[in-house]
């Protein structure tokens, strides 16, 4: 079961930001579930592993990792 929490309730100082912001992956973590590859973050933010996220109101955001460049594989051991 995932903890609630209410909009515009965090505990935290400063206050996380709201799930609407560009920086709303900066809140805090509430949840981390590392073997199913999700954190809940305290704005309601569900984050998966991949980069992707899944907003308090539907929205979901599609993973957002840098494109793998040719010299990235080249320098990989």
């Amino acid at each position: 079961m995932l903890p609630t929490r209410s909009p515009g309730r965090c505990p935290h100082q400063p206050p996380c930001p709201p799930a609407d912001s560009a920086d709303r992956e900066a809140a805090h973590p509430v949840a981390h579930r590392p073997e199913q590859g999700w954190t809940l973050l305290c704005n309601g933010v569900l984050l998966f592993d991949d980069t992707g996220e899944l907003l308090p109101d539907g929205q979901a955001i599609a993973p957002h990792r840098p494109p793998v460049t040719a010299a990235a594989l080249k320098a990989a051991p």
